[in-house]
């Protein structure tokens, strides 16, 4: 039997780790992974660098490098020019945001492929995004922008130098945060957001602006949390208002996200983002942060409204991630492509080739003449000529294909074929099964295994919360087994490391993986009364501090001083796809320092968020969730502690009752009378005392550290937490 024959080309990143990576490993391009190597080269040959960036299940990345660095022409002048580098920008944020940086303060915009040219000590000169193989409609394709580049460097050297020079000091005075604001107003903040996402709020179709429209799950945490604010005899009318238009933007923007074509609507899960304003066409690729955060926001609105719904669609997102993201250690996996193979065994591939269908593949599994089929068609949208909406589709992938959005309710679907809502929706189930299992028959996307850190966080977070709002135990087990995994193999020597795959990397862990592990923990308490995740959580804190912290003005920078290779050091503090850790971090800190009673950590929180302040006023909408942040300093602490044993039906009632409400600033701790409780009642004095009352289970409701009569029934507690 003959051996697979060699492959023409292999560079040095086959011996790397990322599956970003190790997709170019057979690129003729000489590709260097970042570090000194590359870095050494560039200086001693002077040559210029261009620094690739991406991440494995982007589309725009597979498509320049199928165009541009597959071409073995284009790959010739790359080399003879240049030093290549690739980064993953999953595995190294630290590089990602200082170079994004740049080409969004240059080019005004940015994106993925990141294409950056830098000097040999790492300066920026140029950059953009994607490039094509060619000229066309007025702009340079890369091979025009590979030689001008390379001309002027050999002609024009200094004045480039001194560009760089020139470039990289205004990014750096540009990155410095402004002083921290000692008399931070956050009701003024908070109102300055709230009329900017209301200006922008898409009143018909949900979401805030035009094409393409983001989930961006940060903002749906603000305006749930406003809305959540209690009721007072004080409150002005204003503010009334205010929380019931923040109620309506965020419940509105969820129902029509689950009803549209971002949402899987066979197997779960959220794809990244619609290209156009009806949610229906979206770029396919399916990304664990964006599932950990909707979990969340769909379970604040269940809680919020009670419409089971938003409770289902959270918990197909929690399935989805259980079955195809999650690894038989417990770990989450990163993400799944946009783009599949058209066929086993044949190359052509497409974006969505993998969730899209047309109408006769429909007709071949449910059946062409069946009322079934009729239905199914009619609920999502489904035409015989496709459904993709003009303009939605410029590479024509999806001609005659149809992405599936809900157009109907179950209560019309089931006037029009003369059902039973109960029984149109048994039928509509029927067949999502059916056609999930045809579906699960055909190539799939790529998967990034790669298991990072800070999205495990939120995974744990959204696992944790989920096993409490739904009641479900299953998901507290993959919280617990997923925190268990980075313990063991992501925690060493009292360091935090940012990813595992076929073994732990050798990258250290940065703020957001601090910060999102940490708010995991805190969640995964509440969840099992574990006060082990407490001590790690603390001992996590304690390192971010020391790695990272801004003793001067407070705040976390995204590297820890003098990191090799980053030329600038950045304090982040946009909550975009993911959360900026200096947010999570002051809404950490404040929880810890209500655990702990520690006042000390608690200032750590106000100074995060004063050093912000400035931002907060200026561009309030860029920071909703630092704003959660400001708005749970303001509050006063609510702790809720329930006495007795753990496992009971009466435990369980009082647990059951207190997940029922939005109480987005509580903290739930548990009076198991061993070793938790005392750990837990060193330094919370009304927690030393708490007891279960005449042998029942009991609840305590404390505000501010003073708590009201214990109660022991489920009828006394709703109240106590109504208010």
């Amino acid at each position: 039997m003959s051996s697979a024959p060699a492959h023409p080309h292999t560079n040095r990143l086959a011996r790397e780790k990322s599956p970003y990576l190790l997709q170019h490993q057979h690129n003729p391009v000489d590709w260097h992974p970042w570090g000194e190597e590359a870095f050494e080269r560039a200086r001693r040959e002077n040559k210029p660098i261009f620094l690739s960036i991406g991440y494995s299940t982007c589309h725009w990345c597979h498509v320049m490098a199928h165009e541009c660095f597959e071409n073995p022409a284009i790959a010739e002048q790359m080399n003879a020019h240049f030093i290549n580098i690739k980064v993953d920008r999953e595995e190294r944020p630290d590089v990602d945001r200082v170079y994004m940086t740049y080409v969004q303060a240059t080019t005004g915009g940015g994106g993925w492929p990141m294409s950056v040219f830098l000097t040999p000590d790492l300066k920026p000169f140029m950059g953009g995004t994607y490039f094509p193989p060619v000229d066309k409609q007025g702009r340079p394709g890369f091979p025009t922008v590979l030689q001008r580049l390379a001309e002027v460097w050999q002609k024009d050297r200094n004045n480039i130098l001194t560009h760089s020079q020139s470039v990289t000091e205004q990014l750096r005075r540009f990155t410095v945060a402004a002083a921290p604001q000692e008399k931070l107003v956050p009701e003024e903040a908070l109102t300055h957001c709230l009329n900017e996402l209301a200006q922008d709020f898409d009143a018909d179709l949900g979401g805030f602006g035009n094409a393409p429209k983001f989930p961006r799950p940060a903002t749906l945490n603000f305006l749930l949390r406003v809305a959540a604010q209690p009721d007072t005899a004080a409150a002005p009318e204003s503010a009334v208002r205010d929380r019931k238009a923040a109620k309506g933007m965020a419940l509105w923007t969820l129902q029509k996200m689950a009803m549209g074509g971002m949402h899987d609507h066979l197997g779960g899960g959220f794809h990244r983002y619609s290209v156009d304003k009806f949610w229906h066409v979206p770029h396919f690729e399916k990304m664990l942060y964006d599932q950990a955060q909707l979990a969340c926001s769909y379970l604040d609105a269940y809680q919020t409204s009670r419409a089971p719904a938003f409770a289902e669609t959270a918990r197909a997102i929690l399935d989805y991630v259980r079955r195809d993201l999650t690894d038989p250690e417990g770990g989450f996996y990163s993400a799944e492509d946009a783009d599949s193979l058209l066929t086993h065994g044949k190359p052509e591939h497409a974006e969505g080739a993998f969730y899209v269908w047309t109408a006769a593949e429909i007709d071949a599994v449910l059946g062409s003449d069946s009322e079934q089929n009729a239905l199914f068609k009619r609920f999502y949208g489904v035409e015989s000529a496709g459904n993709a909406p003009q303009g939605s589709d410029p590479q024509g992938e999806l001609a005659g294909k149809n992405v599936l959005i809900q157009r109907l309710s179950i209560k019309e679907t089931a006037q029009i074929f003369g059902k039973t809502p109960e029984q149109a929706e048994q039928s509509l189930a029927e067949s999502r099964r059916a056609l999930l299992a045809a579906r699960n028959l055909r190539p799939r996307p790529h998967r990034d295994d790669k298991i990072i850190t800070a999205w495990n966080g939120l995974m744990i977070s959204a696992f944790a919360r989920a096993s409490q709002v739904l009641g479900v135990a299953a998901y507290r087990d993959c919280a617990q087994r997923a925190a268990q995994f980075i313990r063991k193999n992501l925690w060493k020597n009292g360091v935090l490391l940012r990813s595992h795959r076929q073994g732990p990397s050798d990258i250290e862990g940065f703020p957001d993986d601090y910060a999102s592990l940490i708010q995991g923990l805190l969640d995964l308490y509440e969840a099992d009364f574990d006060v082990g995740w407490l001590q790690w959580a603390l001992d996590l804190q304690e390192k971010q501090d020391a790695l990272f912290a801004d003793g001067e003005h407070g705040g976390y920078f995204s590297t820890a001083p003098g990191a090799p290779g980053i030329l600038l050091r950045i304090k982040d503090d946009y909550d975009g796809a993911e959360p900026s850790a200096n947010s999570l971090s002051a809404e950490n800190l404040l929880r810890l320092s209500q655990i702990t009673g520690n006042d000390a950590l608690r200032e750590k929180s106000l100074r995060t968020v004063r050093a912000f302040g400035d931002q907060m006023a200026k561009i309030p909408a860029a920071l909703p969730q630092m704003l959660c942040a400001a708005q749970a300093q303001q509050v006063k602490p609510l702790q809720i502690v329930i006495a007795g044993e753990t496992d009971t039906a009466q435990t369980r009632e009082l647990l059951e009752e207190v997940h029922t409400h939005f109480l987005p600033n509580k903290l739930l701790l548990f009076a198991d009378g061993g070793v938790g409780q005392a750990w837990l009642g060193k330094n919370l004095e009304f927690l030393r005392s708490a007891r279960p009352q005449e042998g029942k289970s009991t609840a305590f409701v404390c505000e501010n550290f003073v708590c009201q009569l214990p109660v022991t029934e489920r009828s006394e507690l709703r109240p106590l937490l109504s208010r």
